[in-house]
């Protein structure tokens, strides 16, 4: 297949559904737009409380993160993410997620390559997020929720 031949594609907001990113909290919700198997590539975005604390998590790939609204940190980090803000996260690296107290939701939009290994407190990995844990869990909310899946691999 050569590059030419490859359509451009759009997805839009209201094509996917927010899901509940369970087992690890029933507040924070992904609304997966691509889920790659070749690059193993997310391309998400996460809602969470404007309060609270995501386990912490060690990346094997690169992540990028834009915040839509809201505002977070990183505990191991001084900075301070508002809207409209980029991190980079490098591969190898390892953080705890924290919400600041504000008056919105946080909204990110989340590239990431690689897994996400969630650890606990002896650094022990507890469980790894993926495309295809992503995949499994988009499927399993549509096949509950009567909607019919769309192909998030093949982004068409």
């Amino acid at each position: 297949m050569l590059f030419e031949q490859i359509e451009t594609a759009c997805i839009n907001d209201a094509d996917v559904p927010w899901v509940p990113f369970t087992p690890y909290s029933d507040e924070v919700f992904v609304k997966y737009f691509k889920l790659d198997p070749i690059r193993g590539e997310v391309i998400a975005l996460l809602k969470a409380p404007a309060t609270g604390e995501m386990p912490i998590h060690h990346h094997t790939g690169t992540v990028i993160v834009y915040t839509v609204q809201g505002r977070w940190k990183y505990r191991e980090h001084d900075w301070i993410a508002d809207k409209g803000s980029i991190v980079y996260e490098v591969a190898g690296s390892s953080h705890t997620p924290q919400a600041l107290p504000g008056d919105e939701d946080i909204v990110t939009l989340n590239i990431i390559q690689g897994e996400l290994l969630f650890m606990n407190e002896r650094n022990e990995v507890i469980a790894i997020e993926n495309w295809r844990s992503g995949w499994d869990r988009y499927a399993a909310y549509c096949a509950t929720n009567g909607i019919e899946p769309r192909d998030l691999t093949a982004f068409r």
